[in-house]
């Protein structure tokens, strides 16, 4: 199968039956073989029918249907596990996404070589204090911190190889952090393309300003996991180690200004509980450190690798 489209969506009965045969016409006149994956993730209104009737008219059309909202990434990852075509391609279903950019996001990842493409909404139809200010700062935040330079990191229109999409675990809120998720797997070879942003035709938005908080929180959780969830103690056992040094340190000075001082008075020192503290600190770091060692040993995932290829085995 040439392609996969994963579409996750939340309440878009309007837009469903639109969209989808927008997509159908579009991949039949590019001769490609596909599959469009419909992930309903809890919605409350009749999208879940309107997939019924979609996948009873054509068979290349399949859903998937949560029980309850889990967010954007549970549906994504649901549909990556499910996804059997040559290249993946994500998109929203508000039709804010051009079926149209298909072709070409094809193209860049079997003829031109991509990993991964993620699409620029250099042009964009949202508000811009709400939406297009805070994008940009968040944006500046990933490049520096990924060092992946990537204008969009939040599109929802992306091309994947497929060993790209069965080599990551999109969860939490993670599906902001697609391409940094793809490149600690060892996908180096990720682009960006401009693409068409359309003012929202049906419903409204299902993302207020709570998400631009979550965000950084996950873009923090995220770099932590890449640098050091494979190895938690390093950095658990340094900082440990420091604070206890320092407390350690400073309670010696006590001790010894106490025997040249004996009439000075330690309990009475806002620095004794100072010293105290940052001791207490630090051994609490080092045994967490300790415990995250553990967790990870006893992980289902520890020995999972990223194989490029193989010879004779």
């Amino acid at each position: 199968m040439n392609l996969s489209i994963v579409i996750p969506l939340l309440n878009e009965e309007e837009s469903l039956p639109e969209l989808c045969a927008w997509i159908e016409r579009v991949v039949t006149n590019h001769h490609l073989s596909y599959e469009v994956l419909l992930i309903d993730d809890g919605s409350t209104d009749n999208s879940w029918e309107v997939i019924r009737k979609i996948a009873s008219e054509n068979t290349a059309f399949k859903g998937i249907k949560f029980q309850r909202n889990y967010g954007k990434s549970a549906a994504l990852n649901e549909g990556f596990k499910a996804a059997q075509g040559t290249v993946v391609i994500t998109m929203d279903a508000d039709m804010q996404d051009s079926p149209d950019e298909i072709p070409a996001l094809y193209k860049m990842i079997t003829e031109d070589g991509y990993d991964m493409v993620s699409g620029w909404k250099k042009i964009r139809y949202d508000n811009t204090f709400t939406k297009n200010i805070p994008s940009k700062l968040f944006n500046a935040v990933a490049r520096a911190s990924s060092g992946i330079q990537l204008n969009d990191f939040n599109c929802g229109l992306k091309a994947y190889r497929n060993k790209v999409v069965k080599c990551i675990e999109v969860f939490g809120e993670m599906h902001r952090y697609i391409p940094v998720l793809a490149k600690w797997s060892g996908f180096r070879k990720i682009g960006e393309k401009v693409v068409e942003h359309r003012p929202r035709k049906y419903g409204t938005t299902k993302f207020g300003w709570s998400r631009f908080i979550n965000g950084f929180l996950d873009l923090g959780t995220i770099m932590f996991l890449g640098k050091f969830g494979k190895k938690p103690m390093q950095f658990f056992g340094l900082y440990g180690t420091l604070f206890f040094l320092i407390g350690l340190l400073s309670s010696l000075f006590l001790v010894i200004s106490k025997i040249f001082d004996p009439e000075m008075g330690l309990t009475n020192k806002p620095f004794f509980f100072i010293a105290l503290a940052t001791m207490v600190i630090g051994m609490q770091l080092f045994l967490t450190g300790f415990v995250a060692e553990l967790v990870v040993r006893n992980a289902a995932e520890r020995n999972v690798y990223l194989i490029e290829e193989q010879l004779g085995v």
